[in-house]
């Protein structure tokens, strides 16, 4: 009975070592990545390239550096508004609006007041006007980007919009790409620095000194760059142009029946006659002189080429007559027959 015992003993011990080696890693540490960038005590890291880099929850790789807890998973369907997929994007807006007034002196100065009080300011102005006297203005308008679409807004209501173009330009790959050329050539500058302070020789000192003036070019370059770019994001521009007109252009929709059309087409053809005929009488009162002047210079060109003509009828005339009375007296002088009888 012992000894049956025994053997049962004996057994059920050889069946648990036997488990316990099948649910090992065949001789190695387990290895196991957790969400919280640690490792449990006695098991090893999962190692890349042999520089301590490990992989994420996500997927990627990062160098020496914690991993990322999992990302909850996107809803199937979920709506992800604008401002969240550009969160962090680099946009340039630029517009440009082409509009309408028929008081020029208020909508002006209406717009001015506008940028003012939206935080903006005119890069550039210019005013002039045209040969029928009408005037136009045009702007070169920075806004700031948050405030972009209500200037847009509110310049519709200011003056009568009748074309405009928005346009939107990422430059985000730019930007971050100049922003890590600057870091690089800024630790090159420090790593430069120190070799300087350790340099012995004339020669090395004078290539050191050679390779910091081009670092430095280089960091005032790019620098200046991302001033430039971080303008472009921060404040948009509008090219702006505003005309003085009599008449706002409209656009109508088509009419329904004939009848619409023709009396549309009637009313539109009196207003087009008289707008001409105000035309022209701008125009003549604008250039009289120069009218006037051309008026006295055709005169005297008439009388000229009458008076030449008068004389050329003269002359012609009298050579006419000339020709015709020496015909007659060769004919009475002439040398008499000898059949003619002497007196």
């Amino acid at each position: 009975m012992k000894r049956r015992l025994a053997l049962f003993l004996a057994a059920l011990l050889a069946a648990l070592t036997l488990t316990a080696c099948g649910g090992s890693d065949g001789g190695g540490a387990k290895s196991e990545i957790n969400t919280s960038g640690s490792t449990s005590a006695g098991e090893s890291q999962m190692d890349f390239d042999g520089g301590g880099s490990r992989m994420s929850a996500a997927g990627d790789f990062g160098f020496d550096a914690p991993m990322d807890a999992a990302a909850p998973e996107e809803a199937p369907g979920e709506d992800v508004g604008a401002e969240d997929r550009l969160a962090g994007a680099k946009m340039v807006y630029t517009a440009g609006v082409e509009a309408e007034t028929q008081d020029y002196d208020a909508c002006t100065a209406a717009l001015e007041k506008l940028v003012e009080d939206l935080g903006g300011y005119l890069e550039y102005a210019s005013a002039g006007s045209y040969g029928d006297g009408s005037r136009r203005a045009d702007y070169t308008v920075r806004i700031p980007s948050v405030r972009f679409q209500s200037f847009l807004k509110s310049v519709g209501g200011i003056s009568h919009v009748i074309s405009q173009e928005q346009n939107a330009d990422n430059i985000s790959e730019r930007y971050y790409d100049t922003e890590s050329r600057l870091a690089t050539q800024r630790t090159k500058l420090e790593r430069l620095l120190a070799l300087l302070a350790k340099a012995e020789t004339m020669e090395d000192i004078i290539d050191l000194e050679n390779a910091i003036s081009e670092t430095e070019l280089q960091i005032e370059q790019l620098t200046g760059s991302l001033r430039h770019y971080d303008s472009l994001v921060d404040y948009a521009t509008v090219e702006l142009r505003i005309r003085e007109v009599l008449h706002l252009t409209t656009v109508e929709e088509a009419p329904p029946t004939f009848a619409s059309r023709l009396g549309n087409a009637f009313t539109g053809g009196l207003r087009s006659f008289g707008d001409f005929l105000q035309g022209l009488a701008v125009f003549l009162a604008y250039n009289w002189i120069w009218l006037l002047f051309l008026g006295l210079v055709l005169l005297a060109v008439v009388k000229l080429s009458k008076r030449a003509q008068v004389r050329r009828s003269e002359t012609f005339r009298q050579a006419r007559e000339r020709s015709e009375g020496g015909f007659f007296k060769r004919k009475k002088d002439g040398p008499k027959s000898p059949d003619d009888k002497q007196p």
